[in-house]
């Protein structure tokens, strides 16, 4: 059976200031998901499906269907702000952004019943990763191992202000150990540094990182709900608190056992974090078609 891919393409690009998701960034107008639907196709992925808001769904459908759709199945998964969530009846309407990417990959839960990836919509993970996580998929993942892309640090850094990456800890056989989510990672004076409250932390550049590029069971979906609720019934009243992937791999890891295999990567990251950030990919794209490793 195919793979199926999730990108998860809902986020306000608060930090870009607009709709990155469908912002062009190649040479004919390619956007960044183009060019991640064109590798996991290469791959060998079966289907797409993309989670979005609903002020967005009919742009994204008639921006992806029409380049897409004869070649690949693509489905869409709506995920909202303020959202009823069942056993909780006290929920404040307060959020002005969405649950995270925990709570993203849930609502497409009614959408998959295969192994799938999930990646992030605004981020380019490099053909090679696509390859190696569809391989995993069909042939590796079991209900008790599961996986996820590493890349190092210093290569997924943006020139123009803090990125969120997941800090990895892995052992000699590649599995994952711990991951912790740092929100404020940046390079300060040639230091790559982490800020928090207490002020700022040092981190080795050449740390694995998470770049969100994970391989998951279909049994996902059911721990993920599980575990958000009791997420949201401890952050009733915190608006900005978010529920992360590695938060859910991190309590299967340590309640169920369950193992992460840490596929490599020495990809360099291409991603539309800041307005400034466009003009970079926009150069480094037209120099991956020119060189013939994109359409």
């Amino acid at each position: 059976m195919k793979p199926t891919l999730l990108i998860l393409a809902a986020g306000m690009g608060s930090r870009y200031g607009g709709l990155k998701q469908a912002d062009q960034v190649g040479p004919s107008g390619e956007t960044i998901i183009d060019y991640s639907i064109y590798d996991a196709i290469e791959a060998g992925f079966g289907k797409i499906v993309m989670v979005v808001r609903q002020n967005i769904l009919e742009e994204m459908k008639n921006l992806f269907d029409s380049r897409w759709g004869a070649k690949i199945t693509i489905e869409y998964a709506i995920q909202e702000v303020n959202v009823p969530i069942d056993g909780i009846d006290n929920l404040p309407p307060k959020r002005k952004k969405p649950w995270g990417t925990g709570h993203a990959v849930m609502v497409a839960k009614n959408l998959i019943n295969e192994p799938f990836a999930v990646i992030n919509a605004d981020d380019f993970y490099g053909s090679d990763a696509f390859k190696t996580m569809s391989a995993y998929l069909q042939n590796n993942i079991s209900e008790n191992e599961n996986a996820m892309v590493g890349y190092v640090l210093k290569n997924t850094l943006s020139d123009h202000g803090f990125v969120s990456r997941g800090i990895c800890e892995s052992d000699s056989d590649d599995y994952l150990k711990t991951i912790t989510e740092r929100t404020n990672i940046e390079r300060i004076n040639g230091e790559v540094v982490f800020k928090h409250e207490g002020g700022q932390t040092p981190l080795d550049e050449t740390t694995q990182v998470s770049m969100n590029y994970w391989g998951f069971m279909p049994s996902f979906f059911e721990e993920a709900e599980t575990q958000f609720k009791e997420f949201v019934q401890n952050n009733l009243e915190n608006e900005k608190a978010e529920f992360f992937i590695p938060l859910i791999v991190s309590k299967m890891m340590e309640e169920k056992g369950l193992k992460i295999k840490v596929l490599e990567s020495n990809a360099q990251w291409m991603g539309v974090t800041y307005k400034e950030d466009k003009p970079v990919v926009e150069e480094k794209t037209s120099r991956l078609v020119k060189a013939g490793f994109l359409p």
